[in-house]
């Protein structure tokens, strides 16, 4: 009797490990797909947080206000030198931003590098208009006053367009 078991006890064991919780198969943590994973996480993550570079913009030439003559104004006519300069009514402003309309080629390049305030004055644009470089400045004395309120006009649209960057003056004998 001892070699043989109870069928009731027999029973009660396969009910017994029926009902047990059956355990999981232990799933590897380091697969391929949780690596990618992981590590598409951590890019983010780092990228998230790196610090941002801001760019540094080289500051522009700073510019200097200078005495211009007729013949040292000349050279800025835009093709000896990049920049376009030009006079109204003594005050010398860099017109280069408008090089579309001042620039070699285009309709205002007679005024580059020259007193232009007979020239917009009389809204003509004419070489004869011109003061020569060898001569003194032009003092516009004999300009209507409706040609000095035209010239009042265009010395206003450069003033707030362009930059002043000097004065025009005599040469000096």
């Amino acid at each position: 009797m001892a070699d043989t078991v109870h069928p009731l006890i027999v029973e009660t064991t396969k009910i017994m490990e029926a009902a047990a919780p059956q355990v999981a198969e232990a799933i590897p943590l380091f697969t391929p797909l949780n690596l990618i994973l992981f590590s598409l996480a951590a890019y983010l993550v780092y990228m998230r947080f790196q610090p941002t570079i801001i760019p540094t913009v080289a500051a522009p030439e700073p510019i200097v206000f200078t005495t211009y003559t007729p013949k040292t104004l000349l050279k800025h006519n835009g093709t000896d030198d990049p920049r376009i300069l030009l006079a109204v009514k003594g005050t010398v402003f860099d017109v280069s931003a408008g090089k579309m309309f001042y620039g070699p080629g285009a309709p205002y390049n007679i005024f580059a590098g020259r007193d232009a305030s007979r020239g917009l004055a009389k809204g003509a644009l004419d070489d004869s208009l011109l003061t020569p470089l060898d001569k003194p400045l032009d003092t516009l004395a004999d300009l209507t006053p409706e040609e000095k309120d035209s010239l009042q006009g265009w010395f206003d649209q450069f003033e707030g367009k362009y930059l002043v960057v000097g004065e025009l003056v005599n040469e000096k004998s």
